[in-house]
């Protein structure tokens, strides 16, 4: 990251993106009430919206209920994506995939999975031994003792570790890189995307559509899943509180998420915008 020699032109931008645990969100995992107001606003000035997540569409929806209809949602990593309230792509993963991730989990005493699918969690373990954490709250948790149907769609998979996350990340990364990128979420959970699907793919899509450039694009992130974007975003922004390699890849570092930096962002824009 060098800010000195970055030129920040605020009428170049058209499309915020942004994540939403770390980022968006409080240390309390609220939304910020002066949130609605400045998606509303810019709208008004013809700039779009989208919630890069790990977290589903439905509950994507429930935290912008207000504006939810002025924005769009790249939902579950990349496998949901909804814009201007129509879906345009959602990636299910293989059944076969995920059995020969489950297999190497239950290798291991320090890991335990969970699948989901639009509106349930089925975890794959006691639930007294998941932590919930960021945007692994578990929805409508159902403990099951195998993966669910193949006839079930799972949009989103992730992996609780105990131990080590970074190394742990490291062999699943090792056994199965063939099948899905691995990325720590948080202190205790690893983020299992598919390959070929990630928040950039799913921006991108957004992107196409709006027909918006890489330079006219506004992301904002903290963790290893928002890397991607951060590196495409013409105009990127690293939390504070956020991972060391986002904020080496962003062009500027903004405060913490507990002192609602995006949501000064983005105010700084409009008034810049005035």
């Amino acid at each position: 990251m060098n800010e000195n020699v970055y030129d920040f032109n605020p009428n170049d931008v058209k499309l915020v993106a942004c994540d939403m645990d770390g980022t968006l969100l409080d240390e309390s995992s609220h939304l910020p009430s002066e949130t609605f107001d400045l998606v509303k606003r810019l709208y008004d000035k013809g700039i779009h919206v989208a919630a890069a997540s790990g977290r589903r569409f439905d509950t994507l929806q429930e935290f912008f209920a207000p504006v939810a209809h002025l924005m769009d949602f790249v939902a579950s990593n990349g496998a949901q994506v909804v814009v201007g309230g129509t879906l345009v792509d959602r990636e299910v993963f293989s059944y076969a995939a995920l059995k020969r991730l489950l297999s190497v989990v239950r290798s291991f005493d320090c890991l335990e999975m969970v699948v989901y699918d639009r509106t349930n969690s089925y975890l794959l373990g006691e639930p007294d031994r998941f932590i919930k954490e960021f945007d692994k709250d578990l929805p409508n948790p159902i403990r099951v003792d195998d993966l669910p149907a193949p006839g079930v769609s799972i949009v989103k998979a992730s992996v609780f570790c105990s131990e080590s996350v970074m190394d742990m990340a490291y062999v699943l990364t090792r056994e199965l890189e063939s099948d899905f990128v691995f990325a720590p979420s948080g202190n205790v959970w690893i983020d299992v995307m598919q390959q070929g699907v990630s928040k950039a793919t799913g921006i991108e899509q957004v992107m196409a559509v709006h027909d918006v450039k890489p330079a006219q694009l506004m992301a904002f992130g903290d963790s290893m899943n928002d890397y991607e974007i951060l590196r495409m975003a013409g105009h990127s922004r690293a939390m504070e509180n956020g991972r060391y390699a986002v904020k080496q890849i962003s062009k500027k570092v903004i405060g913490a998420n507990t002192e609602h930096a995006v949501q000064r962002e983005l105010a700084e824009l409009l008034e810049a915008l005035a």
